[in-house]
């Protein structure tokens, strides 16, 4: 019995708790538009996303090339010289 005074009370707040959250949801606007969301699933957006991916790829690709060709200018006269010495 002396359970059911620490029960009650608990699951009167945890209700009034999820009440409460509801209440927020519906005025926020997270009801607005259900069947909004249901036909945006089906659209195309991820072929959007694929192409920009490939584009942040290349870019990235390019970046490192250039930056690793002046690397290699920077290192071949080293690469010269370096055959130039004479073998012991």
């Amino acid at each position: 019995m002396t359970g059911l005074l620490y029960l009650i009370p608990i699951a009167l707040f945890l209700g009034g708790l999820g009440l409460a959250a509801f209440l927020w949801a519906l005025r926020s606007g997270q009801f607005d538009d259900p069947d909004g969301a249901a036909a945006r699933i089906l659209l195309d957006d991820d072929l959007d996303d694929e192409r920009d991916s490939d584009v942040r790829r290349r870019e990235f690709r390019d970046k490192r090339a250039s930056s690793h060709g002046r690397e290699a200018g920077r290192r071949a006269p080293d690469r010269q010289r370096m055959s130039q010495r004479p073998r012991p």
